[in-house]
């Protein structure tokens, strides 16, 4: 008796076991290594979390604001312009009408998205130098003119002008102008804060000439920077270069804006904090100082044609009281940008967004508390996983996890749409996904592993499609049985006994194997299901655990098969003993075959069963095995055994007999051979003549049926048999001529049916 305390160990033992499966700690471990890498965050996570903002980006881009909310406008170095006015770089003077004419206009300020970084090609004191022919007179003339840039620095001077500046990731040769007036004031939050850790840091900063710089209201770094595919999501207010700080064109162009003479950052350890251009115009950066405009789709409404401005053509309506930039959408001058919800954009324009988004506060922002947030995510329900996959089953665990994924979806669409915070559900479902497919497939593969074992295991003992049925259906190991029809074989070693006197128990066992192996491959091989071993009987049937609609054939072909066995088995076994020393006696089987309904299925106890048969027949089929030797025959056949197989199979009649534990007689026949032996003319006048002299028999007209046997008993003896086994028809003579004798002497009864009960199983 098991003990309360025993039992409760076992039930913890097998809980551990459960809880501590090896797909558990795979995906315990797996789950570990997601969380660690959404930690890290390398590129490919953050390149599936940008995908995902780009897209709510396409679905539900900003808003255009209208006509009197677009506090900027961009003056166009257009295709068209170029065409009119000339090639870039235009002469400074041009450039310098422009300026003019958009203050005249009522412009708030004129930036540029561009650096004048050489003097221009056509200052009046560089004509002498390329123009042949001028006098000396001319030529001091010419010199004594102001040159370009210098009218266009008075330009700047009475203007409200932010010049562009270019940084460059490598060192370049430059030539230093006068220092920058500062726009940055920068307050650290501690001690060793040092914010140029987190921007990012020029090696060269590409700067307008010094005549037109030292005039100008602002100056502010136009370069933008692409995330590694080339799309501009994130722009940065800050940039570094010589360990100082300088802010971006569209953030001085916004202090210029509002008169602050210059813009508060605050920083600690960790980054920046804060980014302030007036109280009411504060810029929500990260740590590493940049923003996440919130794009629209590219607005046409806000360019106007640089030479519509020269010539004053151009609406006042978008220019008065805007701020102006000057850019370029001509291809040819390489200033073409990807943002999520544009594929190809002016790069001009994104300096733009950002511009609108602050001054319509439409930031998208990540809030730091969101990490904590999509990595608990990824904790309970990868958690969830991992406990209710191996418990619950994939198929009801997939609910969970759509129920999971849509609800983590719906909120980062819901948070987006509604509140412009992006949340990343993308990496947390795939996450989970994956995890449910390992564990999924790991469930799978152990299945399939025990599945394996099992049909390893039963092959030794059922037939290979028993043990696929086990396989595949693990629920039909239970007690029960099904009717059906069967057919059934035993197969017995005639005087095992005497064989079995020659050998040890190992030498024994040996000589078993030998034998069983070939019998029950040729069972095998042809649908059967080897149901039981008894010493040197086999014990088969067909048409069961899978249907078989040949069932009855496929025995008596089986049948022959195992007796063709018999003969190379003799010689090996012959060789042996040679070899060995000892005599040798050839093995010999009868085999029995009987068809009829039996119950089939598992049988026994709830702790041990047998996928086995019970019935009738199966009975029968045994006594018949038992008849086999007293009628000198191989095999013999039931009645339904035979009716089945007559016309394709070479059969005669035997005997109308009762067996042992039967009451009532049961018509045998004998298997002789195959389609080949029944063609012959020789079994077929051999056939007839045992039907007629068994009818004579059963009729009473016993000479005359002794006569008949003499006939039998000579065609028996030719050496030219029909037949291929080994049947001695004097045996079944000599039984029917004991039984004449017999009843010569002691007649049957007037309405004797013929039939004869067997004393012996």
């Amino acid at each position: 008796m098991v003990s309360p305390a025993a039992g409760e160990d076992g039930r913890m033992l097998k809980f551990l076991r459960s809880a501590f499966s090896f797909e558990r700690l795979l995906s315990v471990a797996l789950l570990s290594g997601f969380m660690f890498l959404y930690y890290v965050d390398p590129y490919p996570v953050q390149f599936l979390r940008l995908k995902t903002f780009d897209f709510y980006q396409q679905q539900k881009p900003r808003e255009i604001p209208p006509p009197q909310g677009k506090p900027v406008t961009i003056i166009d170095l257009d295709e068209e312009s170029l065409a009119e006015i000339g090639q870039w770089p235009w002469p400074r003077t041009t450039v310098a009408k422009l300026i003019q004419n958009l203050m005249q206009m009522g412009a708030a300020l004129v930036a540029f998205d561009i650096v004048f970084a050489e003097p221009d090609r056509m200052n009046p004191n560089k004509i002498p130098d390329t123009v042949v022919g001028l006098d000396e007179a001319t030529k001091a003339k010419l010199r004594a003119l102001p040159s370009n840039d210098e009218i266009m620095s008075r330009v700047i001077r009475k203007s409200r002008v932010v010049l562009g500046q270019a940084g460059y990731w490598e060192k370049l040769e430059t030539k230093k102008g006068p220092p920058i007036k500062k726009s940055v004031a920068l307050l650290k939050q501690g001690k060793n804060v040092n914010p140029a850790f987190f921007l990012p840091r020029f090696q060269s900063l590409i700067r307008n000439v010094p005549v037109l710089e030292k005039h100008a209201t602002g100056h502010g770094i136009f370069s933008l920077v692409p995330e590694p595919d080339g799309i501009v999501r994130r722009v940065p207010t800050l940039f570094v270069y010589e360990n100082e700080l300088y802010p971006s064109l569209a953030v001085e162009m916004l202090r210029v804006a509002v008169n602050r003479k210059s813009i508060l950052v605050k920083a600690n350890v960790a980054g920046i904090t804060f980014l302030g251009v007036h109280k009411n115009l504060q810029i929500p950066t990260d740590s590493h100082g940049r923003v996440w405009p919130y794009f629209s789709k590219s607005d046409k409404s806000k360019y106007v044609s640089a030479k519509d401005v020269l010539n004053g053509t151009a609406d006042p309506a978008l220019i008065k009281g805007k701020l102006t930039i000057v850019g370029t959408s001509a291809v040819g001058l390489l200033d073409i940008r990807a943002v999520p919800t544009e594929p190809v954009i002016p790069g001009v324009e994104v300096h733009v967004q950002l511009i609108e988004a602050a001054m319509h506060k439409k930031w998208l922002s990540r809030p730091n508390y969101f990490i904590g947030a999509e990595l608990a995510l990824i904790l309970f329900g990868g958690l969830a996983m991992i406990i209710l996959v191996p418990w619950a089953g994939a198929k009801w665990t997939m609910g969970l996890f759509l129920l999971v994924s849509g609800g983590a979806g719906a909120t980062s669409w819901y948070l987006f749409a509604e509140h412009r915070l992006l949340f990343d559900a993308g990496y947390a479902v795939i996450s989970i996904l994956l995890l449910y497919t390992v564990l999924t497939y790991t469930g799978y593969a152990k299945e399939e592993a025990s599945r394996r074992q099992t049909r390893d295991a039963f092959s030794k003992y059922l037939s290979p499609d028993m043990v696929a049925r086990v396989a595949e259906n693990p629920g039909e190991l239970k007690l029960g049985g099904e009717k059906r029809e069967m057919t059934l074989l035993f197969c017995d070693v005639r005087g095992f006994t005497t064989i079995s006197e020659q050998f040890d128990a190992v030498g024994l066992t040996a000589l078993i194997n030998k034998l069983l192996t070939p019998l029950t491959n040729a069972i095998l091989d042809r649908q059967g299901t080897v149901d039981k071993y008894m010493g040197d009987c086999i014990m088969a049937f067909w048409n069961a655990p899978l249907d078989d609609d040949e069932h009855i054939y496929n025995g008596c072909v089986s049948a022959l098969a195992m007796l063709a066995e018999m003969g190379p088995l003799n010689d090996r076994l012959e060789i042996e003993a040679k070899e060995e020393g000892r005599k040798h006696i050839p093995l010999k089987v009868g085999l029995g075959l009987n068809t009829g309904e039996c119950v089939v299925g598992n049988m026994g106890s709830d702790q041990r069963f047998d996928y086995s048969v019970l019935g009738d027949t199966v009975n029968l089929a045994a006594r018949l095995e038992g008849q086999s030797k007293s009628y000198g025959m191989n095999v013999v056949l039931g009645p339904t055994t035979n009716a089945a197989v007559t016309d394709r199979m070479a059969t005669i009649d035997l005997d109308y007999i009762q067996v042992k534990g039967k009451t009532e007689g049961t018509y045998i026949y004998g298997l002789m051979g195959d389609a080949e032996v029944k063609a012959g003319p020789r079994f077929v006048a051999l056939q007839k003549k045992i039907s007629d002299a068994v009818d004579s028999y059963r009729q009473q007209r016993f000479d005359e049926a002794a006569g008949m046997f003499k006939e039998i008993r000579r065609l028996g003896s030719d050496e030219h048999k029909p037949w291929h086994l080994e049947v001695n028809l004097d045996v079944l003579c000599d039984l029917y001529d004991e039984r004449i004798a017999e009843y010569k002497i002691n007649p049957p009864a007037a309405n004797w049916d013929g039939v004869f009960i067997a004393t012996t199983k």
